[in-house]
């Protein structure tokens, strides 16, 4: 039930309609205006979704004035501190952590999904050599549809548990695989005896004949672990972006959930979301030397000047990003271990030093997010640029499933159908081509 209701008046019509106003757990009340084109033969007009609330979720809370991300209630530091990749994946899609039992379970299930049907690797094998890596995620997962459209019946919540295991099990194998292809070298079996992050490292950099030799291998460095598994809690979930988004609205038609995960992957790719942090490389390149740090500061700071600092601020966060100061400490560890260190580490670290200074900075609160510090450590860890996407996507199918579930059980579930402004022509006759 609605808290409030908020009146709206129309002096021409001569009416006033009371439109239910929604007070969640915690954020701004929300108001109901499913009536609105019934009562004023009217919609709203919200470009890009910014003030509008498309579903009701109890999954994840941002307040972004504040630096606030919770998963199901906890503050993501905490999990960051105290939990691992899969608790938090489990937290997410049970809306509890789980007992000891209940996570031997969970992942002993993960490790029973944990590998791919050896015809989906002919798949992948069809794709170029130099085929980037996020357009075969879209495919192979999307792909994913035929091998399981016989085993799933959406309506059965079970089925639906099932195809989220299979998703977030399979999806660093996928992902593994597509960058063996790109690289020329045999495709590695992913293993029982380690943990999610340690069977993908070892799925990405060993060779068959070390598999059962890796324990001093430097992939498997314990704070290279250590910072994948961070990486993966602090990318899991964050509200109703623009790929979960994408998600849901595909999942509100019935569509496969591989397919609706696929049009997830499709939409992370863009620069503006899950590439960011592969900018932010890109913008190091670009400077090129700590000598020439002043200058693309100034130029930042110069509205005329199209240059802009990638990895600063945050649309959602009005104040630091609580993800990047959870992880800028484990930045720090790992680059104080690069024993010949890429120059672009000391650039990332002179820029970042002068940008906490700065006043421009400060007071526009344009504090180093996330994306600048996951982009370091992805390429410290050996990580090529291209592949930084795709590591979001295997964080972000955590958050993409327990969303899909969500939807899919929620009774008063519609097809999503957004509304628009038109602008074009008005009505106008057809003319054959002598009369044109």
């Amino acid at each position: 039930m609605a808290n409030k209701t908020l009146k709206i008046s129309d002096e021409e019509l001569g009416k006033t309609v009371s439109f239910p106003l929604y007070e969640g757990t915690l954020g701004h009340p929300t108001l109901d205006i499913q009536a609105l084109n019934k009562e004023y033969g009217c919609f709203t007009f919200d470009p890009g979704f910014a003030s509008t609330a498309s579903c009701k979720s109890s999954i994840t809370f941002i307040d972004g004035d504040e630096g606030v991300l919770l998963y199901r209630g906890y503050p993501i530091d905490q999990l960051a501190e105290h939990s691992s990749f899969l608790e938090v994946a489990y937290l997410l899609m049970h809306g509890e952590l789980p007992s000891s039992d209940q996570f031997a379970e969970f992942e002993a299930e993960i490790k029973g999904y944990s590998n791919i049907h050896e015809n989906l690797r002919g798949f992948i094998e069809g794709f170029h050599y130099d085929a980037h890596p996020m357009a075969m995620m879209v495919g192979v997962v999307g792909s994913l549809s035929a091998f399981y459209h016989s085993q799933l019946d959406i309506d059965d919540p079970e089925h639906r548990r099932i195809s989220s295991m299979r998703m977030l099990a399979k999806m660093p194998i996928i992902a593994a695989a597509c960058f063996r292809h790109t690289t020329g070298e045999a495709f590695i079996y992913p293993r029982t005896d380690l943990d999610y992050c340690e069977n993908f490292l070892n799925m990405m950099f060993s060779s068959p004949s070390e598999q059962f030799f890796i324990n001093e291998a430097d992939y498997l460095d314990p704070l290279a672990v250590k910072a994948l598994n961070l990486l993966f809690i602090l990318h899991a979930d964050h509200e109703q972006n623009a790929s979960t988004s994408t998600v849901r609205l595909a999942s509100s038609t019935g569509a496969n959930p591989y397919a609706c995960i696929a049009a997830g992957i499709a939409a992370l790719w863009g620069p503006a979301h899950g590439g960011a942090n592969e900018a932010v490389l890109s913008m190091l390149a670009e400077i090129g030397d700590v000598s020439r740090i002043p200058e693309f500061i100034a130029r930042a700071k110069d509205k005329n000047d199209s240059f802009r600092l990638m990895g600063f601020g945050h649309r959602v966060y009005k104040n630091h990003d609580p993800r990047a100061t959870i992880i800028r400490k484990t930045c720090h560890e790992i680059l104080a271990k690069q024993e010949n260190p890429d120059p672009l580490f000391a650039l990332a670290l002179g820029l970042e030093e002068i940008a906490l200074k700065d006043e421009y900075f400060i007071d526009r609160k344009l504090y180093p997010n996330v994306d600048f510090y996951s982009g370091i450590i992805y390429k410290a860890l050996n990580i090529p640029v291209e592949m930084f996407t795709v590591m979001f996507t295997i964080a972000r199918t955590a958050g993409w499933v327990s969303h899909w579930q969500e939807l899919m059980a929620d009774p008063a579930k519609r097809i999503g159908r957004p509304r628009q402004l038109y602008t074009g022509k008005g009505v106008r006759d057809y003319k054959s081509f002598e009369q044109r």
